[in-house]
């Protein structure tokens, strides 16, 4: 079947789209990756046959469906759990780059500071290792921002070894199990609002109950690009963990 020329051109379009959003704006990986596939699906339907242009619609219905079904749980999640009382809040980490806190660490710390703002009993730990192109521990960098934002110094405790959310909450549990004599201390975890149900997931396996606090994402097309990543990283935990 031969290829209609405007549609190669706006297949052509929609993927130098993808392109400039993968390489030129970070946080939009996965929106990037919607539009690759689109441009290819665009091709792929103007030279295959009926039968396979079924096929293929309906493995892609199937997918919408389990992608909108999986969101349900994601999206629930994200507003937190509302306001309690913590022994303890979990701040997890997020990129730092060299010495400055990413926009996501910056917006988790912003949720972190009003929590303990409003709850002064509350200990803080702030987990997170170093990684690439970060020229100290995550841990490291988030304890720096809330003391300079007014947290006392003997509130916050550094957890600067976790290199995943797995190991941000195990560790921090640790900290948590060597500085209490309760059994069931109450502990709250402040993330991204898109990140909140993966992190509940995670809890889960390890036997841990957690409140959530939400950390508001600033710009929209950054929040759905990892609101769709979600929908990937919580089949995962669902289906692997």
């Amino acid at each position: 079947m031969k290829m209609n020329k405007k549609r190669l051109i706006i297949a052509g379009i929609i993927f130098l789209a993808g392109l400039l959003l993968r390489f030129g704006f970070s946080g939009h990986d996965f929106i990037a990756y919607g539009l690759f596939l689109v441009s290819v699906l665009i091709v792929v339907f103007g030279v295959v046959g009926k039968t396979l242009k079924q096929l293929i619609a309906l493995l892609l219905a199937m997918g919408v469906v389990y992608f909108a079904i999986i969101e349900i749980p994601i999206i629930d999640e994200a507003s937190g759990d509302g306001d309690f009382d913590a022994d303890y809040l979990i701040v997890l980490g997020a990129a730092v780059h060299g010495d400055t806190p990413s926009l996501s660490l910056v917006e988790r710390l912003r949720a972190a500071k009003d929590y303990l703002d409003a709850h002064p009993n509350t200990v803080a730990i702030v987990s997170g290792g170093q990684g690439s192109g970060e020229n100290m521990s995550e841990a490291q960098a988030m304890y720096d921002w809330l003391c300079k934002s007014g947290i006392d110094t003997d509130r916050i405790i550094k957890e600067d070894k976790a290199v995943s959310t797995y190991e941000n909450l195990k560790f921090s549990r640790e900290i948590i199990g060597s500085l209490t004599d309760k059994s069931d201390p109450t502990i709250a975890v402040v993330s991204s609002e898109y990140h909140l149900c993966r992190a509940k997931l995670i809890a889960k396996s390890l036997d841990m109950d957690i409140h959530t606090v939400p950390a508001h994402t600033t710009y929209f097309t950054v929040k759905l690009n990892y609101f769709i990543r979600e929908a990937f990283g919580v089949t995962y935990q669902l289906t692997f963990a």
